[in-house]
C-alpha cells in the first residue's frame, strides 16, 4: 500500500515490547510488575481494526495510515499539519543486539501508536498498580489524528566519533552519508546538531505527535539518549496536489515548486533510492536533510513590501513569479522590465533555489514553522525547520551551495543541521532497518 493513501484496512497482531524495552516503560525495579501487560496479545489485530475504521479523507483528524509499507510513511504522505522531530544518541553500553532490541521495539510500538492505539496493550490504565503504566496517556480518547512516524540512521550508527565500529556496520555505511559540509550562513550548535537515530513523527494533532516522541523515548530507556527534539506547527510544504499552499513566518507562500506524491516518476527520479544506487539495503528509503532555520523576524518586519517580493521573487499575496502569471506559473527567469533589469532578481530565492539553476535537482520538502519563545534581547526564536528527503544529499548540498547569494540569508540564521539515512518501508513481521543487519 502507499503511505499517502489512509488505510482502514485492519491490520495483523503486533508484538509486544521486549524484556529490555519493558525495563524501559517501567524503570528496572518494577519489572517483574510487568507481567499484567503480557496478555491480551490476541485482541490487538481486532483493536487496531477497530481504529481503523474510523478513517476519513487524508489530512482529517480521524484518519490513519498504515505503518508497514513498500515505503515509510511520512515521506509522501500528505504534510499533516504538526511536528515533533526528535533525534537520539545511543548509550556507550548498547551493542548489536540491544540496537536491534531497539528498533524492534520501536517498530512494535509504532505500529500500534499510527493506528491510534496505546502503546502497548493494557495502555494507560492496565497492569499492575504498583507499576507505571505501559502508555503515558495523554492521547487517551484521541483518534490516530494522521501519524506517521519515520525513522532513520545517522553517521554515528555506522562509526562513532572515536571511528569505532560499534555495530558492525561500517561496511554498510552509504558513502553519501557524511556530515553536511559548511554552508553560508550556518552557526551551528552541537546541541541542536547531528544525532544517530531520528523519529519524525506528523499528525494533525499536535498531542498526538508529543505522545508518540514522548513513549517512543520513554522505550529507548537505557539504551538512546534524546539529543534535541523540534515542535512545528503550520507545514511550510505540500506533499500532494491536494493541499492548499501554506506560508512561512516571512509570510508567503512556501513550497509551490515543491515534489507531490502524485508525481510517480517524479518521485522515482528524485526522492527514492534506487537498487541500483546501493547499497542494497537502502533500496526504497531516502536522505533526510533537517535543518533548524532562525529567522530574523524583527529586521524582516521592517523591509519594504517591494523589497521583500525581490529578495523572494514572488509577489507576496497570489505567490506568482515576477515574471508574470499565478502562482502556479513556472518562472521566466529571462523575463526583463522596462530598465531592462530581470523582472525575478539575478539573487531572488526563487531563481537560485529552481532546479533550473542546479542542473535538474529537486527535493521533497516537508518543513514547518516553529516558536520556540524569545531570546535575551525579547526577540522571537522562530523560524523554519527545515526537513527535506532526497535520493541522494548531493541534491541538497547543491541547491543549498547555490544560495550562497540569497538575498534573504541577511535574515537568516541556520543553527541546527543533521542528516539521516531512511531505510525502505517495514514489512509485517519486520523491524525498522532489518535488512540493514542481514
Amino acid at each position: 500500500m502507499s503511505d499517502t493513501e489512509p488505510t482502514s484496512a485492519p491490520q495483523e497482531e503486533t508484538p509486544s515490547v521486549s524484556r529490555r524495552g519493558l525495563l524501559g516503560l517501567f524503570g528496572a525495579g518494577a519489572a517483574g510488575a510487568a507481567v499484567g501487560f503480557a496478555g491480551g496479545a490476541a485482541a490487538v489485530g481486532a483493536a487496531m481494526s477497530s481504529a481503523s475504521a474510523s478513517v476519513s479523507g487524508a489530512g482529517s483528524a480521524a484518519s490513519s495510515y498504515a505503518f508497514y509499507g513498500m515505503h515509510q510513511a511520512g515521506i509522501t504522505t500528505p504534510a499533516q499539519d504538526r511536528l515533533h522531530f526528535a533525534a537520539f544518541d545511543v548509550d556507550a553500553s548498547l551493542d548489536r543486539e540491544g540496537l536491534i532490541e531497539l528498533l524492534t521495539d520501536w517498530t512494535n510500538a509504532a505500529a500500534r501508536l499510527s493506528q491510534g492505539l496505546d502503546v502497548e496493550e493494557g495502555g494507560a490504565v492496565g497492569g499492575s498498580d504498583y507499576a507505571p503504566p505501559a502508555d503515558t496517556g495523554e492521547a487517551q480518547g484521541l483518534p490516530a489524528a494522521g501519524l506517521t512516524l519515520t525513522f532513520g540512521f545517522g553517521p554515528g550508527i555506522f562509526e562513532d566519533a572515536s571511528g569505532a565500529d560499534r555495530f558492525g556496520l561500517a561496511s554498510r555505511r552509504p558513502p553519501e552519508l557524511a556530515p553536511l559540509p559548511r554552508f553560508q550562513g550556518d552557526a551551528l550548535e552541537p546541541a541542536r546538531t547531528g544525532g544517530d537515530l531520528c523519529i519524525q513523527a506528523c499528525a494533525d494533532d499536535p498531542q498526538v505527535a508529543v505522545h508518540a516522541i514522548r513513549n517512543l523515548s520513554r522505550i529507548a530507556f537505557g539504551r538512546a539518549t534524546l539529543r534535541w527534539s523540534q515542535l512545528g506547527f503550520g507545514r511550510t510544504s505540500s506533499t500532494s496536489t491536494a493541499q492548499a499552499t501554506p506560508r512561512n513566518l516571512f509570510g508567503f507562500k512556501d513550497g509551490t515548486a515543491n515534489v507531490k506524491a502524485e508525481e510517480a516518476d517524479v518521485v522515482d527520479e528524485q526522492v527514492w533510492v534506487a537498487e541500483s544506487d546501493g547499497p542494497a539495503w537502502m533500496a526504497g528509503g531516502s536522505y533526510l536533510v533537517a535543518r533548524r532555520i532562525r529567522m530574523i523576524i524583527e529586521n524582516w518586519d521592517r523591509v519594504q513590501l517591494g523589497e521583500q517580493e525581490m529578495l523572494v521573487g514572488r509577489s507576496k499575496g497570489e505567490g506568482a513569479p515576477l515574471s508574470g502569471g499565478t502562482e502556479f506559473t513556472e518562472p521566466d527567469f529571462e523575463a526583463e522590465g522596462a530598465t531592462g533589469a530581470p523582472l525575478i532578481d539575478t539573487n531572488a530565492h526563487v531563481r537560485l533555489a529552481h532546479s533550473s539553476n542546479n542542473n535538474g535537482a529537486r527535493m521533497l520538502r516537508r518543513g514547518y514553522n516553529f516558536v520556540d519563545g524569545n531570546d535575551e534581547l525579547g526577540r522571537l526564536d522562530a523560524g523554519l525547520f527545515f526537513l527535506s528527503f532526497q535520493r541522494s544529499p548531493q541534491q541538497f548540498i547543491d541547491i543549498q551551495t547555490s544560495l550562497a547569494t540569497d538575498g534573504l540569508n541577511e535574515y537568516l540564521k541556520h543553527v541546527g543541521s543533521a542528516i539521516f539515512a531512511v531505510p525502505g518501508g517495514v514489512s509485517e513481521g519486520e523491524f525498522v532497518g532489518q535488512k540493514l543487519f542481514a
